[in-house]
């Protein structure tokens, strides 16, 4: 029985439904319902930058968290009840360790060109997130082998974070500190507010969410996924011993068919079972024992 939950979850295409696939009714409001709960600390993990997860929070009249990591990692923010937004820069001080003394505008000079590199917007970029779109049928071996060469030059340790845009057809790239992953930054704010493996759980959907996907965190994926994500994140969490520390949500849970919310909360279940009447659920624990 636990006494506090740490629910860590992406957004785009896990909480919020604007992927291709339908929502199941009711999915956010039960999920709002389990993280109103006091025993439950509720933290978004995301590659949006702090004005597009605030936009997402008031579109899609989501619970607000109590902690944000955005930009794929690479900041931190207390929010809360008081909504202060508190950026914890004890965090960037740590990452920026794996980048020496170079910085954002440093970076990309050394990857200038490489003709898949393709820069995004201004507002999708900060100091330790250098973010690029690429072509969906690039050589993603070849060009990382390439990256990772010409940063290694200059003693620059980084994470390559691939994903994909699925309503645009494009590929995305952030170049991170190596530090710099949702991954570190969960595992980080663990570390914090002392919460453990037994009472943490990460919910995502795409190829950034890979890292925690297989690791020895709690983690669901969410029924909408697309499955060679699916079949990426079962392969690595076997290959790694943390089968099972994945759970891939099927739908049929309380009627309801997976997809984001949905997915989130069955998979919640299969942890922490004592979450069902948390959910808003009533009388139906036992089926879920």
């Amino acid at each position: 029985m636990i006494d506090r939950l740490f629910i860590c979850t992406d957004l785009d295409r896990t909480l919020i439904p604007n992927g291709p696939q339908s929502e199941s009714q009711g999915a956010r409001k039960h999920f709002t319902t389990l993280v109103n709960r006091p025993e439950v600390t509720l933290t978004y993990v995301s590659g949006r930058h702090r004005a597009l997860i605030e936009q997402a929070i008031a579109h899609y009249s989501l619970p607000l968290p109590d902690f944000v990591v955005g930009d794929v990692g690479t900041s931190i923010y207390h929010v809360g009840t008081e909504q202060d937004w508190q950026r914890q820069t004890a965090w960037e001080k740590e990452i920026a360790r794996d980048w020496g003394n170079k910085n954002h505008a440093d970076l990309k000079k050394l990857l200038l060109g490489i003709k898949e590199l393709r820069l995004q917007q201004h507002a999708k970029q900060n100091r330790y997130k250098l973010s690029y779109y690429i072509p969906l049928q690039s050589d993603q071996d070849a060009l990382s082998a390439l990256i990772r060469e010409r940063l290694s030059r200059v003693n620059v340790r980084a994470s390559l974070i691939w994903s994909v845009d699925e309503p645009n057809g494009i590929g995305l790239l952030d170049i991170l500190p190596e530090r710099a992953t949702k991954f570190h930054a969960v595992e980080a704010l663990m570390k914090e507010h002392k919460f453990d493996l037994g009472n943490t759980v990460f919910c995502g959907d795409s190829g950034n969410d890979i890292e925690v996907m297989a690791s020895a965190i709690p983690a669901v994926l969410v029924a909408n996924s697309l499955p060679d994500v699916k079949q990426l994140a079962q392969q690595l969490a076997d290959s790694n011993g943390y089968a099972e520390q994945l759970y891939i949500a099927q739908g049929n849970f309380m009627g309801m068919n997976g997809n984001y919310a949905a997915g989130m909360l069955e998979g919640i279940a299969h942890y922490y079972p004592e979450t069902l009447e948390w959910m808003g659920f009533k009388d139906q624990r036992s089926e879920y024992s």
